[in-house]
């Protein structure tokens, strides 16, 4: 059985609740990704931040992203998949949420993310065709 753990890229860094909104952007443009997973003092998961949220939720309205958090953002619970769940799972679950990148734990820690590339490089393609569907619905 294909795994979560198998389709993940590993090493997700995380940034603080703590770290302005800014920081996060160089984060992300230093490692070329469009999210990024917000992590606690503790390391627990806090929430994911995109950099769609950064320009919708913060700087169209007006906001300072030198001083905005990026725990200010983090909304509700956020949506895992475990590291030893099914490759399945994780696709029902991206699928159901309409999300493009799941942070995948073990116990508490994070372990990585499985995105739509990773997706893509791993399964079958009549299965990426469909979550990619069911992704994207509006």
């Amino acid at each position: 059985m294909t795994t979560a753990r198998d389709l993940m890229s590993e090493g997700a860094e995380c940034v603080q609740e703590n770290e302005t909104l800014q920081d996060a952007a160089r984060k992300m443009r230093d490692l070329d990704v469009g999210a990024l997973p917000i992590c606690g003092e503790d390391q627990r998961l806090k929430g994911m931040l995109t950099d769609r949220d950064i320009v919708v939720r913060c700087i169209a309205d007006g906001g300072d992203p030198s001083s905005v958090t990026a725990g200010s953002l983090a909304q509700g619970k956020p949506v895992t998949i475990g590291a030893d769940d099914s490759a399945e799972e994780a696709l029902r679950t991206m699928a159901q949420h309409e999300i493009r990148r799941l942070p995948v734990i073990d116990g508490h820690d994070l372990v990585g993310m499985v995105a739509q590339a990773d997706v893509a490089r791993s399964l079958d393609p009549e299965a990426v065709g469909r979550v990619l569907h069911e992704i994207s619905q509006e």
